[in-house]
């Protein structure tokens, strides 16, 4: 027999049951007629459920423990950094200081949340080698919009913006670099990469010209791979006359030990809620603060925050700003949690951020690279790619392994990205998972990929153990019913 939390609200309603007390209300009803239009007014009581106080307590907390988080298992979700945060950020956020300001107070009523945001740029200056940040950008996608208008700000102010109307991306870039470029009112241009994962320096050469506004990279790539040729690349670009942009996705690997700036880079974003612990997923909140070099500063969001003596002010005064992106100053709730983590990690944190990331992610590829096809053999940074073209060939597909992975316990990793990949799988382990969880899902990898040669009805068939086993993925995604009907 289900348990009675496995049922809706509605299917265990009983009439008379209540969860709650109030006493008698001391208000007079009100007539609202000609206050509220008539055709809005409810002539009969809505139709709720009606249970006990330990009914709902049970529901909800069933369905809580049927949710995946960060804090019940391993979540190695390629490219999106899906690691630990820990809950002395949420404490900070929380204080009535951060939780309770207004963003239309005076700025001399909110002195110490505009410290901690300016603190939080000059860190993230030094983190990125770059020589001005804005923290408005609600998002990484938001954050890349905003460096491309920042490009398109540039070029016109130089007399060029009808001429430099494309964007370079590589073909194993985040989708959102393409679309964001659209948006941005661009044309794209795909830059094939060469046999190693990275990026064609031919194909760049032949790419490049007076109508290039810019480059939009990941270092390393979205193969986890490092572009070793960044040097060379950002030579190219910037003798075309072209900006180098910088997601900053995968920041968390290179943390203490390499910056955009050193690389070549003039406009780049980063994740605050991936490389700087700050919840991530569920579609929010997120927050993708941008940073410039100084030839780019005056093209900057605004209003922006400025330090005067010893007071904190917010100008706004900047005629070449692309104008404000994001209400008030972006998230600040996220933003307060990813200066508690700088403040907290330090320096020497960081840098150890990126080390374990880098060990975790080759040590997992090391321990699989027997059982699965490795595209690219080359050390990977933070994350890898494997294929299941090997498991493709005996009937079991990339799809079927992420759905039996569920079956012990874990969260897939991404699959069948990036698109040069066929059958990929993408993993990224992150740096706060112990050897023993990353031993427990290679173990559970390597026992897939045997079942798959002697058993594979065990891997096609999967989920077995969840309460919703496989879906028709096509009819759920085109013709989705998300609302219950009373019999």
């Amino acid at each position: 027999m289900t348990a009675v939390y496995n049922d809706l609200l509605f299917e265990i309603s009983r009439p008379g049951r209540k969860g709650y007390s109030l006493p008698e209300s001391s208000v007079e009803k009100t007539d609202l007629t000609g206050v509220i239009p008539e055709h809005l007014i409810r002539e009969d009581a809505a139709e709720l459920p009606e249970l006990s106080e330990l009914q709902v307590m049970r529901h909800y907390t069933g369905l809580s423990n049927k949710n995946f988080g960060i804090e019940t298992g391993f979540y190695p979700l390629g490219s999106c950094t899906m690691k630990y945060n820990p809950k002395v950020n949420e404490d900070i956020a929380r204080y009535s200081g951060f939780a309770q300001i207004h963003p239309f107070q005076p700025a001399q009523t909110a002195q110490g949340a505009l410290e901690l945001m300016y603190r939080l740029e000059e860190n993230l200056k030094e983190v990125t080698g770059m020589d001005a940040i804005s923290l408005q950008p609600a998002a990484g996608a938001q954050g890349e919009w905003a460096g491309l208008l920042i490009f398109k700000a540039y070029h016109e102010a130089n007399g060029e913006g009808e001429q430099r109307r494309k964007i370079l991306v590589p073909d194993s870039a985040h989708g959102t670099n393409p679309a964001s470029a659209v948006v941005a009112g661009y044309d794209v241009v795909e830059i094939k990469s060469n046999e190693q994962g990275r990026v064609g320096i031919d194909a760049l050469k032949a790419a490049v010209g007076p109508d290039t506004a810019g480059l939009m990279l990941t270092n390393p790539n979205t193969l986890g791979l490092f572009e070793v040729d960044i040097v060379e690349i950002a030579e190219i670009v910037h003798e075309a006359g072209g900006l180098l942009y910088y997601d900053g996705a995968n920041a968390n690997a290179i943390l203490g030990k390499s910056t955009p700036g050193e690389m070549g880079f003039d406009v780049v974003h980063l994740n605050l809620h991936k490389s700087f612990s700050t919840p991530h997923g569920g579609g929010g909140p997120g927050s993708g603060p941008i940073g410039v070099k100084d030839y780019l500063k005056a093209f900057m969001p605004s209003p922006r925050i400025e330090k005067e003596g010893d007071r904190y002010q917010v100008t706004t005064d900047h005629p070449q700003s692309i104008g404000r992106v994001k209400g008030y100053f972006g998230n600040f709730g996220v933003n307060v949690r990813a200066y508690s983590y700088i403040r907290s990690m330090g320096a020497e944190g960081l840098q150890q951020v990126s080390e374990d990331a880098v060990l975790h992610a080759n040590y997992l590829k090391a321990r699989l690279e027997p059982y699965y096809d490795t595209p690219y053999s080359s050390h990977c940074k933070h994350e890898f790619v494997l294929s299941g073209v090997r498991q493709k060939k005996l009937g079991v597909r990339t799809l079927d392994i992420a759905k039996r992975l569920l079956d012990y316990g874990f969260y897939a990793p991404t699959v069948y990205f990036p698109l040069i990949v066929e059958e990929c799988l993408m993993i990224e382990p992150t740096e706060t998972e112990a050897k023993e969880q990353l031993d427990a899902f290679a173990d559970a990898m390597i026992e897939i990929a045997e079942d798959a040669e002697n058993n594979p009805e065990t891997v096609t068939g999967a989920p077995f153990t969840k309460a919703v086993k496989r879906l028709d993925e096509v009819t759920a995604a085109r013709k989705p019913v998300v609302t219950y009907q009373r019999d």
